[in-house]
């Protein structure tokens, strides 16, 4: 890394003199602009699939948490999705891993933590193709999230919102450049909320400061900041599960069975800061370098059901609707990870060929560390959540602590000539990682090099109209426990390479914009069958993608679709479930979001969103399955006074049918759960421009 930079330093003395002003340093409009792959082209000129969604459409939409981009697009879905804990989603089929594909910034950062919205410019959702972005990771794709910077004018924003459970946010964004000294600009986010979802023994707290600054040094250097600082604590919420092998009817969505008096909240805090120096060398390179660090502190707490020992069925309850209960607690988790990212752009010509060069160099280092943890089981209880029994806090359980480095390389080569362009690129990825128990027992040891490519070939039918394929490999690594019971324990498994094919047409117009994408991805699978732990077989992911936004003079109307053929190929050590669609997977989303402005009263108007689901499997059989379902929001809004300093009052009513449903079925930790659907949820939110 440090040769890196000083060839980079050496590159910048001699390029700066003559260089032009940095105009490359220019947000796009928040809606089409995508600044995670690091190209220097607008989204719909990129031959991958995506969604922006902005910081306006995330309150439009009222998303509060990541999870709630679900009812946005419908590529995303649950995947053990409880209150009160961290985001777990799928994209295409496949589980994002919260220590490998989450980014801030273009930064990897661990996302097993509640990372705030509030000071969030926009969440950038890459599908697929991992490899544009980062070593070792699911193929589902990748979530960045990019903070908000300083304004050219003054803002002072103002946001509160309560809600029909009493649950309260008051919220500041203050932003502008300092007077006397305009090349340094301020960005400052306050939010203090009291939760109060409509979820029993889920009452809890959540804080946010952060501050981000710019310095423009001159017009072609700029440095920008930015420091975060936030804290939540809340019960997180005890799931269902099969009786047996029954589905049960929909359980009343507030009872949360962590409601021992015992019980106490999961507390996530964490310290994230980022340094970015942008310079613009000439007319034809640029160098940027990011730094970034994430301190983390967790108190993870739960009133545990956990399987059948009475039945000796440990994926599921009792028939008889009861389960063991455990108490668990695995205070003071610290999860800490440093990153840096630096790379030089370069646009040239070769004859005809217009090229742009992207070479760069990402490193990180990501370290878990743990103290004993409680896992005591307590008793039985029941799924009404009748039974009260006695804690037992004892830390009696050994936990394991995780290191992680990697340094990756990266080449990336955009080149245009007439309406085609041809994209390449490649990762070179050093991998080492490291585990031990917290009693020095069960050390695993590892160390991987490999490439992962990436091509690209599109064509700009008109200025409206793009088509492109591309073909992507991404890659996860295993290791075998290192316990009693496994063949070859401590040995890590084969590079799992999985591998994507994507077909994309796309047309965008100021006010009519839509997407086609059909791809395919093929992911070898690893299944733990003590003592198996191997990889067996294949998860088959075929899919076609639909978006559409349309604007009229008074309606605008958004759409998402996918169709989802996944299916598992050739397992050996469970022939059984060949064929069979992957658990927790709907086959068909539908999305749908419409606003209408009332001409009659300026500043008025109503919306509406639909959110549609297909069949789900609850067992790896596809014995038993959840209904399809479907859940509809309402709201309102009144925009008044000067356009400047606009004030906005929003009404909305979440599952408006008060509609009861299983919302997924997720088989985590070796054990099937079910989360209800939540129910009727009434918002008034105010936000003002001082």
């Amino acid at each position: 890394m440090k040769k890196s930079l000083l060839i980079l330093a050496t590159l910048f003395t001699h390029f700066t003199a003559g260089a032009d002003d940095i105009d490359t340093i220019t947000v796009q409009d928040q809606d089409t602009s995508l600044e995670s792959p690091g190209f220097e082209v607008p989204y719909p000129a990129l031959p991958l699939s995506a969604r922006v969604i902005s910081s306006q459409k995330l309150q439009d939409q009222r998303v509060h948490r990541l999870s709630d981009i679900t009812l946005i697009d419908a590529s995303v879905t649950d995947s053990y999705n409880a209150s009160g804990y961290w985001d777990f989603i799928s994209i295409r089929g496949f589980t994002l891993d919260n220590r490998y594909n989450f980014l801030r910034e273009g930064l990897p950062i661990n996302a097993q933590t509640s990372i705030p919205l509030d000071n969030k410019e926009r969440i950038e959702v890459l599908k697929g193709l991992s490899s544009v972005q980062a070593g070792s990771a699911s193929p589902g794709g990748m979530i960045n999230y990019v903070v908000k910077r300083p304004t050219e004018k003054r803002l002072l924003k103002l946001n509160t919102e309560i809600s029909s459970e009493g649950n309260w946010l008051l919220g500041a964004d203050a932003s502008g450049r300092i007077a006397g000294a305009e090349q340094f600009g301020y960005r400052l986010n306050v939010a203090h909320e009291n939760l109060r979802p409509p979820i029993d023994n889920s009452e809890g707290t959540r804080s946010l400061l952060s501050l981000a600054n710019d310095w423009r040094a001159s017009s072609t250097s700029l440095l920008e900041s930015d420091i975060e600082w936030s804290r939540r604590s809340q019960p997180t919420q005890a799931a269902f599960s099969l009786l047996g092998n029954t589905l049960p009817a929909v359980q009343d969505p507030r009872l949360n069975l962590n409601n021992q008096s015992w019980s106490k909240p999961v507390v996530f805090e964490g310290l994230t800061a980022t340094l970015r120096w942008t310079q613009k060398l000439n007319s034809h390179l640029t160098w940027v370098t990011t730094v970034g660090i994430q301190n983390l502190q967790t108190d993870d707490r739960l009133a545990y059901p956990y399987g059948c020992s009475a039945e000796n069925n440990f994926d599921r309850y009792c028939s008889d609707g009861t389960f063991d209960l455990y108490d668990f607690r695995s205070d003071n988790e610290r999860r800490d990870t440093q990153a840096a990212r630096t790379a030089l752009q370069l646009q040239t010509q070769t004859g005809p060929v217009a090229h742009q060069l992207n070479v760069g160099y990402v490193g990180t280092k990501m370290q878990e560390n743990y103290e004993k943890q409680a896992y005591n089981f307590v008793g039985i209880g029941k799924v009404d959540g009748s039974v009260q029994l006695p804690g037992n806090g004892a830390l009696n359980d050994e936990n394991t602590n995780r290191e992680s480095s990697v340094s990756e390389f990266f080449i990336y080569d955009t080149a245009t000539f007439g309406a085609w362009r041809g994209w390449l690129g490649a990762r070179i990825n050093d991998i080492q990682r490291r585990s031990i128990r917290t009693d020095g027992s069960r050390v695993t040891n590892f160390r991987e090099n490999f490439v992962l490519p990436w091509a690209a070939l599109s064509y700009q039918i008109s200025d409206e109209l793009l088509t492109y394929v591309s073909y992507g490999e991404g890659v996860e690594t295993y290791v075998i426990p290192n316990r009693n019971g496994y063949t070859h324990p401590g040995q890590f498994v084969p590079d799992v390479i999985s591998k994507q094919f994507e077909l994309g047409l796309r047309r965008t117009q100021d006010t009519l914009t839509w997407g086609l994408a059909a791809f395919q991805i093929d992911r070898p699978t690893v299944e733990d069958q003590r003592p198996a732990f191997q990889i067996d077989g294949k998860a088959l992911h075929q899919g076609l993608e639909l978006d559409l936004q349309k604007k009229w003079q008074q309606v605008e109307l958004g759409a998402s679709g996918m169709w989802l053929h996944a299916s598992r190929k050739d397992s050996v050590l469970n022939p059984s479930i060949n064929g069979k669609r992957p658990v927790n997977l709907p086959d068909h989303t539908l999305r749908v979001q419409g606003v209408y402005h009332l001409t009659s009263v300026p500043g008025l108007s109503v919306d509406t969103r639909l959110s549609y689901e297909g069949d789900r499997a609850v067992t790896a059989d596809n014995s038993i399955m959840l209904e399809a379902w479907t859940r509809w929001d309402v709201g309102s809004s009144y925009h008044f006074g000067p356009s400047d300093k606009a004030t906005l009052v929003r009404l909305s009513v979440e599952n408006v049918t008060d509609q009861k449903y299983w919302k997924e079925s997720p088989t985590q930790y070796g054990h099937i759960y079910l989360y209800p659907g939540m129910e009727r949820l009434v918002t008034l939110s105010l936000q003002t421009h001082l």
